[in-house]
């Protein structure tokens, strides 16, 4: 025989409305001050060429001050129900293992976006105010701006709260190898000297 407490239902009342706190809605989001990607047609094209997603893959990127990808990592979430605080762990998890923080900068230098392909259209989603708020939280703990939060769906890319998108790259769409997608791939790390003195002796 086991023992245990059933949860009562001010516990379970208080827990639900703790999880729909963990989420941001449109409106939120676009009163946040999230700065505007210069060319989002570029950056959803460069990741996705990348990362080929599917449905239930989420794609963290991270941006410098002039749009250039510095890092990115891509995950499959199968959370139901969604919950900010989840996604804010998972986003977080993946920051720390793809890039260095920038904690000990006054005020952050580098921007993290977030895309998120999945079944459905492109209107908002409860789902998607939880990744906004688990990316907007991710941001603050990592020491980063809080930058866009994409969707890409069968019919196209959206940037939430902006109003801007496209028909493709879609959720269904071939994505572009590297040579034709706009976005370049980031250039290889090098070695430090013993790679500069091949390099000069491959010059020769």
């Amino acid at each position: 025989m086991t023992f245990g407490f059933a949860p009562s239902s001010a516990a379970s009342l208080s827990s639900s409305a703790a999880s729909a706190t963990r989420m941001l809605e449109p409106a939120e989001w676009a009163a946040a001050g999230i700065p505007l990607l210069r060319n989002p047609r570029e950056i959803v094209g460069g990741l996705h060429s990348r990362h080929r997603p599917r449905p239930a893959t989420a794609i963290v990127a991270v941006l410098d001050p002039d749009e250039r990808l510095r890092a990115s990592a891509s995950f499959t979430s199968h959370r139901a129900p969604a919950d900010g605080w989840m996604f804010r762990n998972t986003l977080l998890a993946q920051l720390r293992r793809v890039i260095p923080h920038d904690l000990r900068r006054r005020t952050p230098v580098r921007t993290a976006v977030l895309l998120y392909c999945r079944e459905g259209d492109a209107r908002w989603t409860e789902e998607d105010g939880a990744w906004m708020w688990g990316l907007r939280d991710a941001c603050t703990l990592h020491g980063l701006r809080c930058g866009a939060y994409i969707t890409l769906t069968r019919d196209g890319w959206q940037v939430l709260g902006e109003g801007r998108g496209g028909r493709r790259p879609n959720a269904a769409s071939t994505p572009e190898p590297f040579a034709t997608s706009e976005t370049p791939p980031p250039p290889p790390r090098t070695g430090g000297v013993a790679s500069d003195v091949l390099r000069r002796a491959a010059a020769r």
